[in-house]
């Protein structure tokens, strides 16, 4: 970890779990500044080794303020994260038995990619949502932003669905030999449209007080205890339940899957242990140094002493569940991935789609997605080495499991 400030150009310090600030690319460097001079930023700034450039705040980037929270500052994915769990079925198993459909691994990838829409792609029927059903219980909490209230309505299709991008469902290889699922998904279109909405309040409302922070920062914020940041903070939990729950339908259709063809084809029914589900774009408040304040963690994930994790690496390489260290300095905060090296604009103009599925095929990764033009955005190349990243953050984690890509499921 490195210390950055500068007199006169940083009104806070700058902590970068990297061995260099020049390691950042020029923007993120410059969204960090304009982090370190927001007035209400306890402490300092936090940035982890994953970090790349976002909306506002650079990804993997973790601040920690007083009174305030930043739609921004947060994301529009609200609530996206990872979720994880262990088999007893043992990846050779998967890879050696023969189905109708190519290898029991291809099967299983293949049956993922039908029974889970991905993409832009929703349910045609409603799902079920113990979260939305509660909050059409608890309209009344929401009725003052009347334009977000459909977005409840059209939650019940999206329950369950995986999205685009780096959102992905992998079946993974532990140490051991061992298959294990991990996903990354988060609120959809429902956290999207609320981050969106509330992001463009904070910015009239900035304007309307001749705000001190400038508006080509793009961190308009709304007070915490003012009507408008209550209602934030409630949809944006909200959010965060939805993409929680998102997660955790998928992980349960993957596991039913897994469990039906395994149980088909061999006879052997999989026993599933360690679940883990965490966000890595949100706001909660906490304690540190003393202070109530509102920590804000844009692909980041909370990393409480002894608290387990997630950190996925790109497709085709190394993934980590880690063990948080309860490090003050991060405000008990990690990496949440490898992060981009590339743009998506950038890694297509890199990297052709044949040499990404060639790397896929010399690895044994099986991949399952409906159209593969676009898949160069998420080839390994186009992410920071995992290694490096884990490397940087030992005074963060633990790593307590290495998995690598056996089959994965993209949008």
């Amino acid at each position: 970890m490195t210390v950055h400030f500068e007199k006169g150009i940083t009104q806070h310090p700058i902590k970068i779990w990297l061995n260099d600030i020049h390691d950042m690319e020029d923007s993120c460097l410059e969204q960090t500044v304009n982090l370190s001079n927001l007035p209400f930023i306890h402490k300092w700034v936090s940035i982890m080794p994953d970090t790349h450039t976002g909306k506002g705040m650079p990804i993997g980037g973790v601040i920690a303020c007083d009174g305030v929270v930043i739609p921004n500052a947060v994301g529009v994915d609200i609530g996206c994260g990872m979720a994880f769990i262990q088999t007893d079925i043992r990846a050779q198993l998967l890879r050696e038995t023969p189905t109708g459909n190519g290898t029991l691994l291809q099967a299983v990838v293949s049956d993922i990619l039908r029974n889970i829409p991905t993409g832009f792609g929703h349910h045609k029927k409603p799902q079920q949502s113990a979260v939305l059903d509660r909050a059409k219980a608890e309209i009344d909490k929401y009725c003052a932003d009347s334009e977000l209230i459909l977005q409840i309505d059209d939650g019940y299709f999206q329950t369950g669905t995986l999205g685009g991008g780096n959102h992905f469902i992998e079946l993974q290889e532990d140490e051991d030999g061992f298959v294990c699922i991990m996903l990354h998904s988060g609120s959809r279109h429902f956290g999207n449209k609320i981050g969106q909405y509330f992001n463009k309040t904070a910015r009239s409302l900035n304007e309307k007080w001749y705000s001190s922070v400038p508006a080509s920062y793009n961190l308009p914020f709304l007070p915490a205890d003012s009507d408008e940041g209550k209602r934030y903070i409630t949809w944006m939990q909200l959010a965060m339940d939805f993409a929680y729950e998102n997660r955790a339908c998928m992980l349960a259709k993957v596991r039913d899957i897994l469990t039906r063809l395994t149980d088909k084809y061999t006879g052997i029914t999989p026993y599933f242990s360690n679940e883990i589900n965490c966000h890595h774009n949100y706001a909660a408040l906490e304690n540190h140094y003393g202070k109530d304040v509102w920590v804000h963690r844009k692909g980041a994930i909370r990393a409480g002493e002894g608290e387990l994790a997630i950190i996925p690496g790109a497709m085709g390489s190394y993934s980590y569940i880690t063990e948080g260290l309860g490090n003050p300095e991060s405000f008990c905060s990690s990496s949440h991935g490898a992060g981009r090296r590339y743009s998506r604009t950038g890694a297509m103009a890199a990297f052709s789609t044949e040499s990404v599925i060639s790397d896929l095929k010399e690895n044994r990764v099986i991949l399952g997605k409906h159209n593969k033009a676009d898949v160069a955005e998420e080839s390994r190349f186009a992410y920071k080495d995992i290694e490096a990243v884990i490397a940087n953050e030992t005074d963060l984690v633990r790593p307590v499991k290495k998995l690598f890509t056996i089959g994965v499921v993209k949008g």
